[in-house]
């Protein structure tokens, strides 16, 4: 083996095509800005037609509603147009966007059909405007993912890029929505990205701060549930962790109930188009009982985190909320997940409030909805700074890392999948959340190599190189040929086709040779392992540079083991350091 070290290796595999996507990126944040406008107008408008009966694009809550009982059936008739729209328009336009999402990227390559980027936005503002008790996060995310993958495809690039596209979209529509820029790249790393790389880390945040340069200028500056609280005490610190507790408790109960109603609807008799319409009438009843359970809910956040609401009236609203949430999103209609959980977990935190000294009510209420988002989605460091970017609330940091610690290490302890994942998992889809660096990537070319090199001369005839190294006793599959320390190319057994006996050198067996076809030092194994895939070869020779092909060693497939097998052994090996 040999420990070859050059001094032009780099941290990050980047290369010029960075600039372009960095380019498009911008482009694409603003292009999700604009779909998050064009959403939130869908939803005002059929707000205002479904409940107000007129053509208005202004914002009112379906909660001031004079319907009666015919409240019940508005959100059945939205469900039902989704279900029609799903069924002869495109099935992806069902669930809460994000699992769509990490399916496209992981199992999809990235792209995405110009039917679901217009059947998603309004979708949604059907089920929404008919009183869906949704947010617009899950739908823009998954729209604006819709764009970046279709400038992608228009621009014919990888799907490596389309990756990083797809996710800029989703998270400036994201940041558009919520004017949270920071929490916004870290959900991308989080939940969507699967790997932190400049390549893809700085087009999706140019994307995400080009949306937050706009947003004001569409939604208006400035938090949207501003929030101050007063320092906590040391006694919060113990309060914190109860919190913490709770909320995981809480996301844990929410997240295997949703999946046990989606399986009781996939156990009904009927096609799953009629799905939306049955839980769209369980909508309505709560919205007839609890009428600010219908719709987005943002004003009722408000309320909780800055305690305006009584206990008992928010005990039976958010009771109503989580019913009516459940079973809304499990009949497999179109919605988001977000503000449904932040009402959820700040109502949480108001009833928990009296017994948890240390912080004032509404701090409570901010970590709690924090703890639940974070340990609902496996995201706390999104959830940690979401709660910040939604309130400005500086003072509140220390307990949120702790709520958000204590729940996301409770769910990870309780849940084998996330709320995002499951539905996957379902299709037969396994995702795994955890990251790390690539072993393959941490090693070289240089220091993987074999030097002890068995090479045959350009000029050996044919016949002689048969006879001593492709005999009974080969020991490799293929031998590199050489003249004066330059490679020629690697010949292999099934390069003597018909030459037996023909006295030719060689070199003349060879086939043409480029630089796609060897390997340099400064390589990593990562790249090594996929040249040999892509060239469905076990070795490889690795030569100093292109233009003198000076031939310095071989990689073959054991050696890309190497490095797999010292991981598993940091992994699993108990040692005591002396």
């Amino acid at each position: 083996m040999s420990a070859f070290h050059a001094p032009h290796k780099r941290d990050y595999g980047v290369d010029q095509r960075l600039l372009l996507l960095a380019g498009v990126a911008a482009l694409i944040g603003v292009c999700s800005t604009g779909a998050a406008v064009l959403l939130v107008n869908l939803i005002r408008f059929f707000t205002n037609l479904f409940f107000y009966g007129s053509l208005s694009l202004a914002d009112r809550s379906p909660a001031q509603h004079t319907l009666g009982w015919w409240v019940v059936l508005v959100p059945a008739v939205g469900g039902l147009i989704v279900g029609l729209m799903a069924r002869y328009g495109s099935e992806r336009i069902r669930g809460h966007g994000i699992p769509e999402a990490i399916e496209a990227i992981l199992f999809g390559r990235s792209a995405m059909s110009p039917k679901v980027a217009v059947l998603k936005p309004l979708s949604s503002g059907i089920v929404i405007g008919s009183g869906g008790p949704f947010g617009a996060e899950g739908p823009i995310i998954m729209t604006g993912g819709s764009v970046g993958s279709l400038i992608a495809q228009y621009l014919h690039l990888t799907a490596a890029e389309r990756k990083t596209l797809l996710v800029a979209g989703a998270c400036a529509g994201m940041t558009a929505i919520f004017g949270t820029p920071v929490a916004a790249v870290l959900l991308a790393v989080e939940l969507l990205l699967f790997e932190l790389r400049p390549r893809s880390l700085l087009p999706v945040a140019l994307a995400c701060a080009v949306a937050g340069f706009l947003r004001p200028w569409v939604f208006g500056a400035g938090p949207l549930f501003a929030l101050q609280t007063p320092a906590p005490t040391t006694m919060a610190l113990v309060s914190c962790v109860l919190a913490g507790l709770l909320c995981g408790g809480l996301a844990s109960v929410l997240t295997l109930a949703l999946y046990r109603i989606e399986d009781g609807f996939a156990r009904l008799p009927l096609h799953w188009m009629w799905w939306p319409a049955l839980g769209g009438l369980v909508v309505g009843v709560g919205g007839y009982f609890q009428p600010r359970a219908l719709g987005v809910g943002y004003d009722v956040i408000g309320d909780l985190l800055n305690h305006r609401l009584a206990v008992e009236a928010v005990l039976a609203l958010l009771a109503v909320k989580a019913v009516v949430w459940l079973v809304a999103l499990g009949s497999g209609t179109s919605g988001g997940v977000l503000a449904p959980v932040l009402m959820l977990g700040a109502g949480l935190g108001v009833l928990s409030a009296p017994w948890l000294p240390g912080g004032s009510p509404g701090l409570w209420a901010l970590v709690c909805m924090a703890g639940v988002l974070g340990s609902m989605l496996g995201a706390p460091l999104t959830a940690i700074v979401f709660a910040l970017g939604l309130t400005h609330d500086t003072s509140a940091l220390l307990p949120l890392l702790l709520t958000v610690t204590v729940a996301y290490g409770f769910t990870s302890l309780v849940l084998r999948r996330s709320i995002m994942t499951e539905k996957i998992a379902r299709r037969g889809l396994h995702v795994w959340r955890e990251y790390g660096v690539d072993p393959l990537e941490r090693q070289h070319v240089g220091e993987l190599m074999s030097t002890q090199l068995v090479t045959l001369q350009a000029d050996l005839p044919a016949q002689e190189a048969w006879v001593t190294h492709f005999g009974q006793g080969q020991r490799h599959r293929a031998y590199p040929v050489v003249r004066d320390g330059r490679l020629l190319g690697m010949l292999d057994r099934q390069d003597f086709a018909e030459v037996a006996g023909q006295g030719r050198p060689c070199a003349d067996l060879l086939p043409p040779l480029d630089a796609e076809m060897v390997l340099l030092p400064t390589d990593t194994a990562r790249t090594a392992a996929g040249r040999l895939s892509a060239l469905n070869v076990s070795r490889l020779p690795v030569v100093a540079d292109t233009q003198s092909m000076r031939l310095v060693g071989l990689l073959a497939l054991p050696d890309l083991v190497m490095p797999a097998g010292r991981a598993m052994h940091e992994e699993t090996h108990r040692e005591r350091v002396r």
